[in-house]
């Protein structure tokens, strides 16, 4: 398995919009790229076959738990997560509001309360919740309150949604521990999860089935490499 313990102050350096670049021009055109992609998506989506998620790859004990996570678009928070050992299923959703059964249209306005996130299920006896927490700070930047890069708004945040007063004192402790690494204040809110809602399925393994979208080309690509994920 791999190992995921921060090493270095290096490891954490923010990321824009789920990529490595804060260059305007560049993040003007990554929200462009995904803004289309976006209705694209939503204009076709009485006629798109459902996806199938991709089968998981790592090997499981049989006990499993759950994490969930906020950290800025779910396309790329998905596209870490479900490539760590251990890590059996991954889904994109929606957490954190306070309207029932939010559509993604809905949860873009930032009206609805909502945050995007991976909700994600692993085997505890392969990697940890602290593991999953460590991947976290290094995946996004932790410290831009509703927003990450390009992408702005509430539903943006970055979050910790727990399961358990176990996972909340252990997010809590994490929070903690990680803010030597950044020079600005740790926003990530950490709050117990009430509800989830499955985002539309063309959200659902959306980098494994549109590897040759512009943002997953120019966005999700480069931080799955800076991360050795890809």
């Amino acid at each position: 398995m791999k190992s995921f313990r921060i090493l270095a102050a290096a490891l954490l350096l923010p990321l824009s919009a789920c990529g490595e670049t804060t260059d305007e021009d560049v993040i003007r055109t990554m929200k462009t790229h995904r803004d289309s992609e976006e209705r694209q998506m939503i204009a076709s989506n009485d006629s798109i076959d459902k996806h199938e998620k991709t089968s998981p790859r790592h090997a499981s004990s049989g006990e499993t738990d759950t994490a969930m996570f906020g950290a800025g678009c779910f396309w790329c928070v998905e596209a870490v997560f479900e490539r760590l050992d251990g890590v059996l299923d991954v889904v994109a959703g929606y957490a954190g509001g306070h309207v029932e059964h939010p559509t993604y249209e809905q949860v873009c306005t930032g009206s609805t309360g909502h945050a995007e996130v991976a909700r994600i299920t692993f085997d505890p006896g392969i990697v940890t919740f602290e593991d999953l927490l460590e991947v976290f700070w290094q995946a996004h930047d932790p410290t831009t309150l509703n927003r990450q890069g390009a992408d702005v708004g509430t539903q943006y945040r970055s979050a910790i949604f727990y399961h358990s007063e176990e996972q909340r004192a252990v997010a809590e402790a994490s929070k903690k521990a990680v803010q030597e690494y950044f020079d600005d204040p740790v926003v990530t809110e950490i709050t117990p999860l009430e509800r989830f809602w499955e985002a539309e399925n063309y959200h659902q393994d959306y980098f494994n089935n549109n590897r040759n979208a512009p943002y997953c080309r120019v966005v999700i690509q480069p931080k799955l490499k800076k991360l050795k994920l890809e």
